[in-house]
Parts: C-alpha cells; sequence; structure tokens
C-alpha cells in the first residue's frame, strides 16, 4: 500500500485503503475536533472515552506500552521533565509532546532530527529505556550521500577530460548501489557496536569517561552543558551510586571525540602515510578500485577521507577515551597515536578475532559478545603503549609489522603449551567463562590467551634481539614470571581499585613497569645460552642471583599471605625487582 501511494502523482494519508486496516482502526486528521474511538482503538491507547481530542489521542499512542516508537518526521514529541515546551522552541506540537520517562516503550529510534531533546533522551534512558541519538540513528543516509558525493567528486574530472561518459558513469552508479549499501551498514553497525561496548562497562569506567568530557572541555572542543553532559561533581555522584553515562550521553561523546581526533589528524602526515593512505582506495567501491586506481589517488578529497577512516577506525573500536588518554599518559601526538594504534591491530591479527566474534550475533548473548570486544581492546590498548614506549614516534607501520607480527603469531599458536603458573589458571579461567554454547572453541582460545598476549610483543622483541626461538624466550619469560612471583605482582595491579583519573594513571604506570622489569630479567637469563633447555637457563640465572632471588621470593611470598595488595604494597614489591633487574 506504501508503494502505490508511493507511486501516486499525489497522495496523503487520506488516500490509504482503509480497507487494509486493522478492526477497529482509522486515519484521522490532526484538525479534527474529536476523533470516535473504537473499543479496539480504546483497549490499545488506555483511554475510556468513546471519543477523544487528537491530542489526546497522539499523547497517548506515545505514552503506548510497544516495543518500537519510530519518528519519522519532523518536529520534537519528546522532552524531559525539567524542560518546558519554550526550551524546545517547537510550538506546532507544545500540545502533544511528553516526558522522557512518561515513555512506556522499549526502544526508541529516529528516523527525523530532533524527535527527542537530549535531556529527554538522557531522562528515558535512565528509567530503563534504550535510545541512541538522532545523529547516531540516521547517520546511515548521512554516510551514503557522502560515498555517493566523494564518488561523482572523483568523476567529474574525468567527465570533464572525455575519458568517461556520462552514460557510462550513471550505469556504473547502479551497479554499485549494492555493494556501497553494504559499506554503509558495515560504518554503522560498528558505531552502534562502540556504543553499546561503551555502556556495557559504562558504570565502572565512568571515571575515565568523565576524564575525557573534562579533557574535551578544557580543550574547547565541547560544551558540556549544551550537550547536557554531566559536570565534574556529577560525574563523581554517580560513580558513588554505581551509575554510568547513560547510552545518548556516549553517543555525543563518542561524536565529539570523533571531531577532536579528526580535527587533529587532518593537520598531520597521516594522510601522507604510506600505510594508512590505502584506507583511500578502501573506501571506494571494488569496481571504481580495478578501473580508476589513478584517479582515486589525486581525489580533491583524499586527505579528508584517509582520516575519516582512520578516525572511524580509531574511535569506533576503542572508544572515546583511547586517543585522549594516551595523549596525556604519553605526551605523543596524534599522528603516532594512530600509527602505534595500526601497528598493534596489524601485529596482532585481530581484525579476524573482530570477525568471528561479529559472526557470533543472535547466536550467544550480545552481553557475551561486548565482553569479547573489550578484551580485544585492553590487549590493544597496552600494545599501543608499548610501541610508543619502545619504538619511538617516528614510526613505520610497514617495517614493524613486518618485524613483529611472524613472532606474535607464532606466540599466539603455541601459548597454551608455554605458559606457566598463574598464567596458565587466568587462561583457563578466562577460557572457561567464553566457552559457551554457540561460541566455537578457536575463538574461546583465542579470547583466553589475550591477556597473557600482552607480554607477547615483549618476548618477541627479546627473541628477536637475542636471536633465540620465539619458544625459547617465551618459556623463559613465563617460568621466570612463576619463579620468582612476577605473574603475582602483574594480577595484583589488574586487580587494583582505582578511585578517578590519576589513579588509573598509577595503576597503568605500576603495569608498565612490571613489563619493562619482567622483559629485563628474561634478557638477562638469555644472554649467553644458544638454544640450550630454557629451564635450565632460568635455573642458572637464579643460581647466579641467589641472594636477590631469595629475597624477592621472600617478599612477594609475605605479600602473598596477606591475601591482596595495595598501591604501596606492589610498588615496594617492584622495587625488589627492580634491585634485582639492576644486578
Amino acid at each position: 500500500e506504501r508503494k502505490r501511494l508511493f507511486d501516486l502523482p499525489r497522495s496523503g494519508w487520506d488516500d490509504y485503503d482503509r480497507k487494509l486496516i486493522s478492526r477497529g482502526g482509522g486515519v484521522w486528521s490532526r484538525q479534527d475536533k474529536s476523533i470516535p474511538l473504537s473499543a479496539e482503538a480504546r483497549a490499545m491507547l488506555g483511554i475510556e472515552a468513546a471519543s477523544a481530542p487528537p491530542t489526546e489521542v497522539i499523547r497517548a499512542i506515545l505514552r503506548m506500552p510497544v516495543d518500537l516508537l519510530w519518528n519519522g518526521g519532523i518536529g520534537t514529541y519528546v522532552k524531559s521533565a525539567d524542560e518546558s515546551h519554550a526550551d524546545i522552541g517547537d510550538r506546532a506540537n507544545d500540545a502533544v509532546r511528553v516526558d522522557g520517562r512518561e515513555l512506556r516503550c522499549k526502544v526508541v529510534g529516529e528516523g527525523g532530527n530532533l524527535g527527542v531533546s537530549q535531556r529527554g533522551r538522557i531522562e528515558y534512558a535512565a528509567a530503563g529505556g534504550r535510545v541512541n541519538t538522532d545523529f547516531i540513528d540516521n547517520s546511515g543516509g548521512v554516510n551514503c550521500s557522502d560515498v555517493e558525493v566523494n564518488l561523482k567528486i572523483l568523476f567529474n574530472p574525468l567527465l570533464e577530460a572525455g575519458k568517461l561518459k556520462r552514460p557510462a558513469r550513471d550505469r556504473l552508479l547502479a551497479r554499485m548501489t549494492d555493494e556501497v549499501a553494504q559499506v554503509v551498514l558495515r560504518n554503522n553497525y560498528l558505531q552502534s557496536l562502540a556504543v553499546s561496548t561503551l555502556q556495557a562497562r559504562a558504570a565502572e569506567r565512568i571515571a575515565e569517561l568523565g576524564h575525557a568530557i573534562h579533557a574535551l572541555e578544557r580543550g574547547g572542543d565541547l560544551d558540556r552543558a549544551l550537550e547536557a553532559l554531566p559536570d565534574n561533581d556529577e560525574v563523581v555522584a554517580r560513580r558513588r551510586k554505581g551509575l554510568g553515562l547513560t547510552r545518548p550521553e556516549l553517543a555525543m561523546l563518542l561524536s565529539y571525540s570523533k571531531i577532536w581526533l579528526y580535527d587533529r589528524l587532518i593537520e598531520s602526515d597521516v594522510p601522507e602515510d604510506p600505510y594508512l593512505s590505502r584506507e583511500l582506495t578502501r573506501y571506494f567501491p571494488v569496481p571504481v578500485q580495478k578501473k580508476f586506481d589513478d584517479a582515486i589517488l589525486h581525489h580533491q578529497l583524499r586527505r579528508e577521507i584517509i582520516v575519516t577512516a582512520t578516525t572511524n577506525s580509531m574511535v569506533n573500536r576503542m572508544g572515546p577515551v583511547f586517543a585522549i588518554r594516551t595523549q596525556d599518559d604519553t605526551g605523543a601526538g596524534v599522528g603516532s597515536i594512530a600509527r602505534a594504534y595500526t601497528i598493534a591491530r596489524e601485529v596482532t591479527g585481530v581484525r579476524e578475532l573482530w570477525t568471528q566474534i561479529e559472526a557470533l550475533d543472535n547466536k550467544v548473548p550480545s552481553a557475551l559478545q561486548y565482553d569479547m570486544v573489550y578484551e580485544t581492546t585492553r590487549l590493544l590498548r597496552h600494545l599501543s603503549y608499548w610501541v610508543l614506549r619502545n619504538l619511538g614516534t617516528d614510526l613505520d607501520i610497514e617495517r614493524a609489522v613486518s618485524r613483529l607480527q611472524p613472532g606474535m603469531t607464532e606466540l599466539a599458536a603455541a601459548l597454551p603449551d608455554l605458559i606457566e603458573g598463574l598464567e596458565v589458571e587466568r587462561y583457563d579461567r578466562v577460557l572457561q567463562r567464553f566457552s559457551l554454547d554457540g561460541v566455537p572453541d578457536r575463538v574461546a582460545r583465542r579470547l583466553a590467551g589475550l591477556g597473557t598476549m600482552s607480554a607477547g610483543i615483549d618476548i618477541v622483541e627479546v627473541a628477536l634481539s637475542r636471536k633465540a626461538p620465539i619458544r625459547q624466550a617465551a618459556r623463559v619469560y613465563f617460568g621466570i614470571g612463576a619463579a620468582l612471583g612476577l605473574d603475582w605482582i602483574r594480577s595484583e595491579i589488574e586487580r587494583l581499585a582505582v578511585d578517578g583519573h590519576w589513579q588509573a594513571v598509577a595503576r597503568g604506570t605500576l603495569r608498565e613497569e612490571s613489563h619493562v622489569l619482567h622483559r629485563r630479567l628474561c634478557e638477562q637469563a638469555l644472554r649467553g645460552t644458544r638454544r640450550r633447555d630454557p629451564a635450565a637457563s632460568v635455573e642458572q640465572w637464579m643460581a647466579a642471583h641467589g641472594p636477590a632471588v631469595a629475597n624477592l621470593k621472600r617478599t612477594v611470598q609475605e605479600m602473598r599471605s596477606l591475601g591482596s595488595a595495595d598501591f604501596p604494597t606492589l610498588s615496594v614489591a617492584l622495587q625488589a625487582v627492580r634491585r634485582l633487574a639492576a644486578r
């Protein structure tokens, strides 16, 4: 029926065939004084009267207990209780507008612009409703328009030069419709996944999300009051109550973090990077890549396309905090951070794992998938910091990946046979957590090894520098960790509760130092050994440093007997490790 109406020269809702509507339903004008209500309509709307004014009927429709309230038109129909109609600025709908807390639908979808005010979204979400924002729900159309415009910009010089005829261009555009649609859907899938993954841990990450809001505001990139984001006091209050940011607040923060990153990347040399600039070719449909590869390289908006793709890749996968916090923690520029993240992503081959996780849609609980994605981001965050710390800021992505990726791949495949001590317990615990019905064994095992693979890049670097086999370096590394209790120290660091941004930074510093010292000890044990038994190498090294080893083991044992450790305790433990490493 909608197709029939669409094909008419002109049409309105009054042209709708009433015979196709459920019993008791109909179509009425908002201008009518009163609308007669059938028994079926009264039951559905919860109105007892036999008739009601159109405004009352519309308000009842908005408050119906349904799965989805879809807004596809013009006007703002939902506000928050603390907003006035004057605040909304849409007088035509003042009489029908309701508050977010009055909605009884499970989900609000916004096909139109500002169908719900941002404060109304937050109020509805705080009451348990699921809602994004209009710019999230509408982004498919915007993305599709961007691709269309960029294709036409690509083709215009070819048309002017006579290298492409307009009929051929039009046929090519039509032929690429499905591929463009799939690309657009994929981009929006990843953006929605980013919001959902954030929401799954919004309460436990409220402090770092609040710090990101503060950093954006401090830099003049965000007016949090204008965008209805919580101030610092509200962030503290929510943390005490165990509450996080709501979904529309997370969507807003995600958007502003993309703007922040884009604005800085476009001023950097990232668009000229040989590796990252490949995003330009990948942006266009395959037929265009094959026929117009040279024209793509000279696209008028090549820098903007590369930066947009790089920004979306980082923020959709790593969240809104990653780039901002990494810059604060390391002092690196955003160009170096983008390269470090890319190196970390490529050497771990995590994109294949992401594909495997996404293939589990509607097969396993979505909450489990969000946990899986979060585990990958923890690894990538650590490895990105490692790259910035060890490889500097003048990063050659191709060279770093070709050097580190083979060893990381070999180590990941052999990991279960190499780990010792508490690493085995952690691996088995995570494996059990993800070994649920519907999760392939290879995926569960890959996820189980991610926590341990944070040390993988140190092991690979040691093996390369000492010219030792990967397996030998790994056995020495894990052997020393189990023998000296370094695995316990690291597990306790991960368990530290943090109160605010600076304690999170302090925990990160302890984590980083534990890895640095562990690697140094592994290098010492490997020095002077050639393909020897790894266990013998560890024993020989420990015997050579008997008193210092005994002191460290005694210190760790006394700490373990206490049951748990705090910041001072672990700082003392690392000091003991540092003294041993200095020998």
